[in-house]
Parts: structure tokens; sequence; C-alpha cells
């Protein structure tokens, strides 16, 4: 009988002993769980933390959801109403079939809100520091709202009769119902901000030593339509689209007549013409002096214009108007895409015109303050939004950017923290950087397809002669639905793709909302977790000894 052969070592199948083969001293490389910025956040002017409000809205936590929003904006109903959502430009989602609809989940939160009356506790000490704001548009609302919120006892001064400085008076109730803006201004009163009406500002200096301010922040507005020279017959019905929009608060809204020229090619220029069809108006021209694509209105202002029978008169501007009828000549584009008279004219009959060319600053109030700046039509601010050394600060309309009201409400939540910071004598901290989840990062092939949610419209008859909000919001299904789109680029989101697929059972599960943990002990760096993570969430990096 043949002895056994005697073996240096005992081999076993049993699985507990595959813990004694650290098998990660064999790595070059080792992954590690990252938080990539993601676009839509990134593209936030207001600098809303937007994949983690979806995240707890698409778990159905929608006060949650709103709370985590209201950190960083607080008129989300407002918002999510008239934002032009850059963010949902950004997104990508809009890669693989169409981006999440952003906007619409932010109004559905906000409308949320209202409708079971969420309120903001202030929770921070007093500072026993006080603050004007000066005036009670969206920057001003915004920096009064978060200077509240850090302890700060804030007074808004409005001089118009009526809270909400160009949302109120710039923006059409048929994409802005008025009891939506008055809910989300007076939860901001609520908080112990207090506003003062009809109360115009002058003399900035006396008013901060007058009433014991210890600092200021200017958010007026551009409420002064700007006019061109057009020679005018007596008899011509010429008014500017700033007023137009504004005599529709309260007051007798003018006589256009039948016909209606419209001269200009914004946001503002959309909002007369369309205002003019609901006040009556047979024909509304929309005369603008380049084509369609060099437009600075944005293309969903456009197209809703279109649909409800205004007409576009592109590469043409106005020469004179005599009683009425309108002179027109038509342009072409230079080389460099600026508009060139041709010679050639022609008329165009129009009851009345309304010049919608843009909107000026009242900077009356400014005067007395000596270090303050103002060029290119805006106040110099600094870094960090101050306009004046005693303590002056600025935003919204009044500083430079692009002026819409999502970059005002940023503006005013930026002065907020400055504002803090120089009344505690401290500097504002940086904000982490991090890097943007691009598309190429992502696995796609994990995400099924889902098309975007469309957003119900009113009827076109309706649209025509009501002042009805025509652009509706979603139900909790398919705002639940649209959450659920977000691919949470850059950050974990907990799928369990990297548990699954590792072939060293190396990563470790810490509990819902913990997310995971690499065991180097027995990670080899195969790299196969990172490959297949579908949201970018995991690096891998050069081993270290």
């Amino acid at each position: 009988m043949d002895t056994p052969l005697e073996t240096p070592f005992a081999i076993t199948l049993h699985t507990g002993t595959s813990l004694d083969n650290k098998t990660g001293s064999w790595r070059t490389e080792r992954p590690i769980y990252v938080d990539r910025m993601p676009p839509c956040n990134q593209a936030c002017p207001a600098g809303e933390n937007i994949q983690q409000w979806l995240y707890h809205a698409e778990e159905g936590k929608y006060e949650q959801a709103w709370r985590q929003l209201m950190q960083d904006n607080p008129l989300p109903a407002v918002m999510g109403r008239i934002c032009y959502h850059p963010c949902e430009t950004e997104c990508n989602r809009g890669q693989l079939d169409d981006s999440v609809g952003i906007n619409s989940v932010e109004r559905f939160l906000g409308d949320q809100a209202i409708k079971h009356g969420w309120g903001i506790p202030v929770t921070t000490s007093a500072s026993g520091k006080r603050v004007l704001v000066v005036g009670s548009g969206p920057s001003g609302l915004s920096a009064a709202y978060h200077l509240a919120c850090l302890g700060h006892s804030v007074t808004i001064r409005e001089a118009g009769s009526m809270a909400g400085g160009m949302m109120r008076f710039g923006i059409p109730q048929y994409r802005l119902p008025r009891h939506v803006l008055d809910a989300e201004i007076h939860r901001i009163v609520d908080m112990g901000v207090k506003l003062e009406l009809n109360t115009k500002v002058s003399e900035i200096p006396q008013t901060m030593k007058a009433d014991g301010f210890d600092a200021v922040f200017l958010a007026v507005g551009a409420q002064i339509g700007k006019r061109a020279f057009i020679p005018a017959g007596d008899s011509a019905n010429i008014l500017d689209a700033v007023a137009l929009l504004h005599s529709m608060e309260g007051e007798e809204p003018p006589q256009l007549g039948r016909r209606v020229a419209v001269y200009g090619g914004g946001n503002t220029a959309m909002d007369a013409a369309r205002t003019a069809r609901r006040l009556g108006a047979t024909e509304a021209v929309v005369v603008y002096r380049r084509t369609r694509e060099r437009m600075p209105a944005h293309d969903v202002e456009v197209e809703e214009a279109l649909e409800e029978g205004v007409k576009m008169k592109w590469l043409s501007t106005i020469t004179e108007a005599s009683g009425d009828k309108l002179r027109i000549e038509k342009m072409e584009l230079d080389a460099t895409g600026f508009p060139q008279p041709t010679g050639e004219f022609e008329e165009l009959a129009a009851d009345s015109l309304i010049l919608a060319l843009g909107q000026d600053v009242d900077f009356s109030l400014l005067e007395g303050i000596d270090d303050l700046v103002i060029e290119n039509g805006s106040v110099r601010v600094g870094p960090n939004m101050m306009a004046s050394g005693t303590g002056v600060f600025a935003g919204g309309d009044m500083a430079p950017g692009e002026r819409t009201a999502t970059v005002a409400v940023g503006h005013g939540k930026k002065a907020a923290k400055c504002i803090d910071a120089w009344l505690r004598g401290v500097e504002v901290e940086a904000a982490p950087k991090h890097d943007v989840a691009d598309f190429s990062m992502l696995n796609t092939w994990y995400y099924c397809d889902a098309p975007k949610t469309v957003r119900p419209q009113l009827d076109m008859v309706r649209r025509q002669s009501t002042f009805d909000e025509v652009v509706g919001g979603l139900d909790e299904s398919n705002a639940l639905f649209e959450a659920r789109r977000c691919m949470s680029c850059g950050n974990c989101f907990e799928c369990d793709n990297c548990y699954g697929v590792c072939p060293d059972n190396a990563v470790i599960k810490l509990g819902p909302g913990k997310r995971f943990a690499f065991d180097y002990d027995y990670c080899k760096g195969c790299g196969i977790c990172a490959q297949e993570c579908p949201a970018a969430a995991i690096m891998m990096v050069p081993e270290t000894i």
C-alpha cells in the first residue's frame, strides 16, 4: 500500500478561510468614493442643491425636499413658474432622452408648501444687528429671508404699494398668479421680517444713521423703460412695455386698440404682445431688428407667443410713427451679426406702439455715497457684493449680471452671507470645489427610457381672452415620476452595483443612507466597481505605499 504524500499546508474549500488570504497587497490602484458636482447644481444661479432635494422628492419626502430647497431659494413656487431653468439645459439626462423636469418638481414642492402651510422657523439667536433692504423684488426678498435665518433684524422698504418688484409689475398673471407670489412673501414676513410699503428711500447714509441700521442691501429693480427716438405725430399712441405691464396691477388698463405693434425682442416684448392679445387686440406684431436666432427672448416665450397668434416681423426697425401707421425699414445682418439698414421701407398699420427696448434702474437714491461707483448701468460691487465700505451692499438688477429673477435670488443669498460675515467681522467661507460629473463619465445603460413629463396647458381660447395661468403644475404621481428620472450624476445613490460586481466581496454596506466603504485588505484594485458605477461616484487613484 502506497504511503500518501505529505503536503506543506492544508488545502480546504471552507469559505471562511478566504479571510486569511488578504489580496489587497496585489493592488496598484485603489477605488475611492467621490462626490462630484452635478451639472444641474453648477448651472443654478440661486445655488440650489438640486440633486439633494430631488433625492428627497423621489422618496416621497416632499416636505424634507422643500426644506432642503429653501436653504437656498425662499421662492420655490414662484421660481417653479418663472425661472428659465438653466439647470435643465445642463442636465446630463438631456443627452439620454430628455432633461429632468427640475422646474416642474420645484413648482410642485412650492405649491405643496403653500397648500399645507409649511413655514421656516428662525432658530438662530438674535445678533442684535439691524439691516435695511431697499426693494422687495426677488433679490431683496431673498436677502431678507437669509438674513432673518442668520439672526439679524431685517426691514424691507418698498416705494410701491405692493411687494414683489418686477415679479409683480413685470411678469403677467398668466405666468405668475398673484396669490402664489403673495403666499411666499407672507411666509418671509411671518419670519419676523418687517415690510414697509409706500416708503421711498433716499440719502442712504443719513437713513442708516437716523434709523440705526448697521448695513443696507440695495435691491431696486430695473423699472424704468428705455426710450428710442422715433419721430411721431401728435396722434401717435406710444407707451412703454413696463408701464403697460405695471398698469395691469389694479389700475385701469390702457386702451390699445385692435392693432398693436411691439418694438423689441426680449421677454418683456413677448409679455407685452401676449398681454395686448388678452386685452382685445386682434393683431399683435412684434417688430425686431435681428433674426429669431438672435432674439434675446427665451425660446419658450417666443413659442408661446406664436401659439397665441402673436406675429413676428424680424429684420425690421421702426423709423416713424404717424397716426395709425408705422414706417418700417427692412434690415440685414452684416458679417458680425449687426443689423444694417437696407433703404427698403414699408408701412405697418397699428393703433398703438409699445416700446420694449429694455429697462434701467433709478440710481437717484445713491446720492451721497462717496465711494460708490456706477458703471455700464449698474453699481460696481466687489466679490463680497459690497458697493461701499460704509456697509452698503447691492444686488439684483442694480449689480452686474443677467437680469433674471433667479439670478436676483442668488444675489440676495450671497449678499446675506457677505453682510452676515461683515457684521460679525469674519471672512466668508469659500465653497468647496468639486469636479463636475460629465455625461461621458456615466454608465447610462443602467437607466431605462423615461420621457419627460409634459406640463398641462390652458386651452387656446382662454389663453387669448383671460389672464388665467397658462402652464399647469404636476400632480403627486407625475411629480414623483419626474423626480425619479434624476440620474444622481456624480454621487452615490446606493444602487448596489459596486456591491454586486466586486469579485472580492471588498465592498461593505454601511446601512441605508450611509452608502458603502471599501475593505482594502481584500480589494485587488481591478476597477470593475468604478467601471460599472452608473453615476461616476467611484474614482481609481494610484496606490501609495
